[in-house]
């Protein structure tokens, strides 16, 4: 079973979101700020897949991706942005510190859920240090 992470200050997606992947089959860690994401992220029960929200308390997303990405064990592992900050520089942003997908708010939970199948399916592709 895949574990996913999904990261976001609002109850409310978060509730929908863990709803929709733990029907789909997945396992689901939530946490509704930054400093709790990365310790899930950080965690022995690491996530396939982290779904990250970009403003949230103690830590922002992008706190969250910088701080993951500097770590050879998780240089790799996919990790979607999921944000209403939706101008050019924070999607820009969101990329060259290597988000590997960026959603932007309102979004479906099927397009969510179809970036998590896209992620998953890039695993065995990526290298590993």
């Amino acid at each position: 079973m895949y574990r996913i992470l999904v990261a976001d200050d609002e109850p409310d997606i978060l509730s929908s979101v863990k709803k929709r992947l733990e029907r789909e089959g997945y396992f689901v860690f939530t946490a509704s700020d930054g400093q709790a994401a990365l310790d899930i992220a950080e965690s022995e029960s690491c996530p396939d897949v982290i779904v990250l929200d970009i403003l949230m308390p103690n830590k922002n997303g992008f706190e969250i991706l910088r701080e993951l990405r500097s770590k050879p064990r998780n240089k790799y592992q996919p990790v979607i942005i999921v944000s209403a900050q939706n101008d050019f520089d924070d999607i820009k942003k969101g990329y060259d510190l290597e988000a590997d997908f960026y959603i932007t708010k309102p979004f479906t939970l099927g397009q969510l859920t179809k970036g998590i199948e896209t992620m998953l399916s890039i695993i065995p592709l990526r290298k590993k240090d």
